[in-house]
């Protein structure tokens, strides 16, 4: 490495001067993807074993206590989103946010419901079969990678008509790695009485206020993509005006109660991944600050287009760079020359198997490699990205 590529992209130390990559386990692997599963830290693992021992040793007792442990929990993420606890649910994931919520408030027959051509597949399905149960109807807008906030707004704008009874909105993209103008069109549907509700996927800690940017009536976000908790952990937040109509995938012993208790207790499970989400956030606000943790992810992110990009169009002859409207620091693309003709999937087992966690997307007929990264991401990374995964893609 390049004394060159040291200055572009320093290590970036914990509080206490210790390397942060430090704080998560040593694969093996090169790691440029932390936007699909998250790397859980070292001491949150640890956390989540001692709880699932502590399950096993006295399961009744363990689970008899859990709905309260499950109740503080909700408290401490929500300071780290800066929401009322009062409106935050916990969900598995969020896809089951948003299938809780499009059970929770069915479409009406003949209605329309609104969604971007870079929504999320396992959301779309969702909302195509809610629309077909109720007999209404999935209208799709375009928006042009490029846009702008206020051209992004008015282009999904666009698709709104006197059918539409809900907008379906990624907050930040998971295909093209962008934001949309959520807190604008939340609030221009609200004028005209259109449910919301935002796919915040990517956004807790990614992003410093995300809840409060959408406003939305229906909110959900992973806790185990940028924020690092274990996975199975997620969070619905609901306005005020229709949390009270939402209600859980399961009904179990926590229907009769309120929003958002009666999410507390689903059923028979494995609630330690809940239990444990707050240690994670804790953990790394102690040992590095959530600011200097988005700060260095950026810089990586940046670092890395710059590297990779060059040496792909050094390689191909190609510009690899992505007019990208809205882009999210530490989530960057870099378009795929056109000779790389294998299809995502493959692609990524190609990777996959030399060792390389990599996400290749695809965005009409372009493929992107979709750099994701975090407090461990090193200018190494970087380096050893353009040795081993260049001559693959180059066989593709």
């Amino acid at each position: 490495m390049t004394d060159a590529a040291d200055a572009a992209l320093p290590a970036l130390l914990t509080r206490t001067g210790r390397p942060a990559t430090e704080l998560w386990p040593d694969s093996g692997l090169l790691h440029l993807n932390h936007g699909s599963y998250g790397r859980v830290p070292i001491a949150a693992t640890d956390h989540q074993q001692r709880l699932q021992r502590e399950m096993e040793a006295a399961p009744m007792r363990f689970m008899a206590a859990a709905p309260a442990g499950i109740a503080q929990a909700r408290e401490q993420i929500a300071r780290f989103l800066r929401t009322d606890p009062d409106r935050l649910a916990l969900v598995p994931n969020a896809s089951a946010g948003v299938s809780t919520a499009l059970r929770s408030l069915p479409l009406p027959a003949g209605s329309e419901v609104v969604l971007t051509d870079h929504t999320y597949g396992a959301v779309r399905m969702g909302v195509e079969r809610a629309a077909r149960e109720a007999g209404a109807h999935v209208r799709t807008v375009h928006v042009p990678l490029a846009a702008g906030d206020d051209e992004a707004a008015e282009a999904i704008w666009a698709g709104v008509t006197e059918r539409t009874a809900m907008l379906v909105l990624d907050h930040v993209t998971s295909v093209t790695a962008r934001r949309m103008p959520v807190g604008t069109v939340c609030a221009r549907a609200r004028e005209r009485g259109i449910l919301t509700i935002v796919d915040g996927a990517h956004a807790p800690l990614l992003l410093t206020d995300p809840v409060s940017e959408a406003d939305a009536d229906v909110w959900v976000g992973n806790l185990h993509k940028f924020a690092s908790t274990p996975r199975g952990t997620a969070v619905l937040v609901a306005h005020p005006d229709v949390a009270q109509r939402l209600v859980p995938l399961i009904d179990s012993w926590g229907a009769p109660d309120p929003f958002p208790r009666r999410f507390d207790w689903q059923a028979s499970a494995d609630y330690t991944a809940w239990l444990t989400a707050p240690v994670s956030l804790q953990h790394l606000e102690d040992e590095i600050g959530w600011d200097r943790v988005r700060d260095h992810a950026t810089a990586a992110a940046a670092h890395a287009v710059d590297r990779i990009g060059a040496a792909l169009a050094e390689r191909w002859g190609e510009d690899t760079a992505v007019d990208l409207g809205m882009p999210v620091g530490p989530i960057r693309l870099l378009a795929l020359p056109a000779a790389v003709t294998t299809d995502a999937t493959a692609l990524r087992r190609r990777l996959g198997d030399a060792g390389i966690e990599a996400q290749i997307t695809a965005f009409g007929d372009q493929h992107y490699w979709r750099l994701a990264m975090h407090a461990y991401s090193t200018a190494e990374d970087v380096d050893a990205a353009i040795e081993r995964a260049l001559p693959l893609l180059a066989a593709a």
